[in-house]
């Protein structure tokens, strides 16, 4: 199975964000530790996608009549807004697993975060961050436009790294997701992670569900490439990997060369500069904490649908 095109259907987790027009602005960080259980209320859900056709090319003429919105199955007509993005200003992180198991491959992930920096950053209209993690995470380069400052964080993990030969990948990826992004409804930008990691993780707090949920609550995206594992021969780590592609909208590259890494990378930077939302307001909720399953439908031939998996249904008091 090809995973840069399983995904067809989906959505996400998003309490009470308002629709908005394009704008920059230099995210904020949170400096505190707060718990891993994350509960929002949920009036609206605002749902981000991509669109592309069968050779991968972005479809951006589509009207609101061209898609089909379900909530657990039952189709949704309440449609509260929808937009079209073009040319978004991306927010990225390049998140480096630098424990023992990944340093063979520490050469090529920074070779291809770095490819990504000095050929797709816009200077004075996007921003990126360089972590590692073991079994803490490091800050190598704070928020910058500058991909010489961020090829010298990329070269900074090996030295900024003290953990242990442990790694907490849920970890890393909830503070990251947490404290790096704001949820402003009146900021409209692509915000994806660049990951680079096995999938396995033996030291974290956090759960899975605890890092789908603050990814899709600060709609960020989690891109993959990975040298790691094959897929006919599914392992943990494999499976945590999809589950954080397909639910954050993100997508695996899997073993790509280097014709087919620059490829990759654009279509990641695609993905996050082009894309359309809606918000609409859900015709069954309980306030129970059910994951509510959302399939997202085109009616354009062979369209596919780059998007986040569902929402919980929780109380506004929880």
């Amino acid at each position: 199975m090809n995973m840069n095109h399983r995904l067809l259907t989906g959505a996400l987790l998003f309490g009470l964000l308002s629709i908005a027009t394009p704008a920059q602005q230099t995210p904020q960080t949170a400096g505190t530790d707060s718990p891993y259980t994350l509960r929002l209320s949920v009036d609206e859900v605002s749902l981000t996608y991509h669109v592309s056709d069968k050779r991968g090319q972005s479809v951006d003429d589509l009207a609101r009549g061209d898609f089909e919105l379900l909530d657990n199955g039952r189709l949704q007509q309440r449609i509260s807004s929808f937009q079209f993005y073009r040319n978004l200003p991306v927010r990225a992180g390049f998140l480096i697993d630098a424990s023992g198991s990944m340093l063979n491959d520490l050469d090529r992930n920074q070779y291809i975060a770095n490819l990504y920096a000095t050929r797709l950053l816009r200077r004075g209209f996007d921003k990126a961050f360089v972590m590692g993690f073991g079994t803490e995470l490091k800050v190598t380069q704070e928020w910058t436009d500058n991909a010489e400052d961020i090829a010298s964080g990329l070269r900074s993990i090996p030295e900024q790294y003290y953990g242990t030969s442990g790694t907490a990948i849920f970890d890393s990826l909830y503070k990251v997701c947490r404290d790096r992004w704001t949820t402003d409804g009146d900021v409209v930008t692509g915000n994806f992670i660049l990951l680079f990691t096995d999938g396995v993780d033996n030291w974290s707090h956090a759960r899975i569900d605890d890092v789908i949920n603050t990814c899709q609550r600060t709609r960020t995206a989690i891109y993959i490439f990975t040298s790691q594992w094959n897929l006919r021969k599914p392992s943990q780590g494999s499976r945590t990997l999809e589950e954080l592609t397909s639910k954050s909208g993100g997508r695996i590259f899997l073993n790509p060369n280097e014709k087919q890494i620059e490829k990759d990378v654009s279509t990641m930077d695609s993905d996050q500069r082009s894309q359309y939302r809606l918000e609409f307001a859900p015709a069954d909720l309980h306030r129970d904490g059910s994951f509510h399953h959302i399939g997202l439908r085109c009616s354009v031939p062979g369209a596919l649908i780059l998007v986040r998996s569902g929402y919980y249904d929780v109380n506004r008091n929880q």
